[in-house]
């Protein structure tokens, strides 16, 4: 059977998911002094950070689905100090200062998450044992050793560093492996158990959660529900790729989605004979992204970039699953790792992650709405969640921290254009994206598409 007509048959299932007991819906009218919506890391977060600053404040939680049911149930469990958009792009929009800023408070989100989970007894599989971007061809090792000199040039000498073939190799032994670029921060955790724990915390420091409880209106001071409403002095959306969903939200940001697939647990000799048998977070150094980490258990987890944008922003349990996609991924696991050709593969899935116009996350509030609202991680949001969980705590309270000065505070994206340029433009970027590695492995040079769609995102 060959594999695309196995994973045919798998249903969409994320590995993370867990079945338990379903939280009431909102029912009646409810007071708070901050309503959440969305009941992800960004809410969490936000939630545990105010009730942690003070215990008495009445926090609700306004949750679609269920815990968890977004992004944050669905990525492929990175905690990094990845930011979307280059450095360099972030001191042409603010100061030199600001993104030297900017990437110390990420480097230092990765630790804070593991001392959140250490201090309250979370336990969410973390390591941080950093990650890997193998290097697998000669533009590829180019762009390794480019990004070192840039970042020492930029004022980072130690952020990264180059591996040469057999470093690389020893570390994940993939095939082609010609060396990498490595960086210390970043953790692995298991992203179910982390949102599941992060819920059950706030529950415990006094939050109330409310699922399958969808927002149907909402303006100062009020938010209301099929069922119930919550008045409260502050509202906070934390909604990621749902956002395009809300009227007027539409060209706020879009959503991608990105695809997973899980394996059976593999034998330890196995991953051993692979250079897995670690909590080292991977990929290569294409520019269609990839990602892999092999999780407490043994599983090799594996996804990837290339779904397709739908007209409208449109969303719906059928983009989760897209057979050529999870095919091509699984191709490319097994061009990665050739002796895990009969390893079976358990789980497949896919969610969208939110992307503003300019690639820029942005934590923000408006006071006069006694609105804030953080989003358009564009992926990378399992650390900077946590980051935009403290800011949004200190804005609302008015807490003075240095954190409130980064760049992605109050930072407005311009609009994504209407339909179809929005369909076309992001559906020829992803193609372009595609494109440009197949361009290098033909010509053994760096895209000159790849540089040009660089400068379109400002993306890395």
């Amino acid at each position: 059977m060959s594999a695309k007509i196995e994973l045919n048959h798998l249903p969409n299932r994320p590995l993370w998911f867990e079945p338990g007991q379903a939280r009431e819906p909102l029912d009646g009218v409810v007071q708070a002094d901050v309503v959440i919506i969305g009941a992800g890391y960004t809410g969490l977060w936000t939630a545990y950070y105010l009730l942690k600053s003070d215990p008495s404040l009445r926090v609700v939680l306004l949750e679609k689905h269920q815990v968890g049911f977004g992004a944050s149930g669905r990525n492929g469990g990175w905690a990094s100090a990845i930011f979307p958009i280059s450095l360099t792009r972030v001191a042409e929009l603010y100061s030199h200062a600001a993104a030297l800023n900017l990437q110390t408070a990420m480097n230092e989100t990765v630790d804070e998450i593991g001392r959140v989970l250490a201090l309250e007894g979370v336990e969410a599989d973390y390591a941080k044992q950093g990650f890997l971007s193998l290097a697998r061809s000669a533009p590829q090792m180019a762009r390794a050793r480019a990004a070192v000199e840039a970042s020492a040039r930029f004022g980072l000498p130690n952020q990264w560093q180059v591996f040469d073939g057999s470093q690389a190799y020893a570390k994940v032994g993939a095939d082609g492996v010609l060396g990498g670029l490595y960086t210390e921060h970043c953790a692995l955790i298991h992203p179910g158990k982390l949102v599941r724990g992060l819920a059950r915390l706030v529950e415990h420091m006094g939050a109330r959660i409310y699922e399958s409880s969808e927002v149907t209106a909402m303006q100062p001071g009020s938010v209301q529900t099929a069922c119930g409403q919550v008045t409260a002095g502050f509202t906070v959306r934390a909604t990621e790729a749902f956002t395009s969903q809300q009227p007027g939200y539409s060209r706020f940001v879009i959503p991608l989605y990105s695809l997973v697939l899980a394996t059976e647990p593999l034998q330890r000799d196995v991953l051993a004979k692979l250079n897995l048998d670690h909590r080292l977070a991977f990929n290569d150094m294409r520019h269609l992204r990839v990602y892999g980490q092999v999780t407490a258990e043994g599983r090799l987890v594996f996804g990837g970039r290339g779904a397709p944008y739908h007209w409208g922003s449109r969303m719906s349990g059928d983009a989760d699953l897209v057979d050529t996609v999870h095919a091509k991924i699984h191709q490319t696991l097994l061009e990665f790792f050739p002796d895990l050709s009969d390893a079976r593969i358990t789980h497949r899935w896919g969610g969208a992650l939110g992307v503003s116009r300019d690639w820029c996350p942005t934590v923000s509030i408006d006071r006069a709405q006694r609105l804030a609202w953080a989003g358009n991680y564009v992926g990378d949001g399992v650390a900077t969640s946590n980051l935009a969980g403290r800011i949004l705590r200190n804005l609302i309270l008015e807490q003075d921290e240095d954190i409130n000065q980064l760049p992605l505070v109050n930072h407005q994206s311009p609009a994504w254009e209407p339909e179809p340029l929005r369909w076309l433009g992001i559906n020829s970027g992803l193609a372009a994206a595609s494109l440009s590695d197949i361009e290098e492995r033909i010509t053994h040079r760096p895209s000159r598409t790849a540089m040009l769609l660089e400068k379109l995102t400002g993306a890395h």
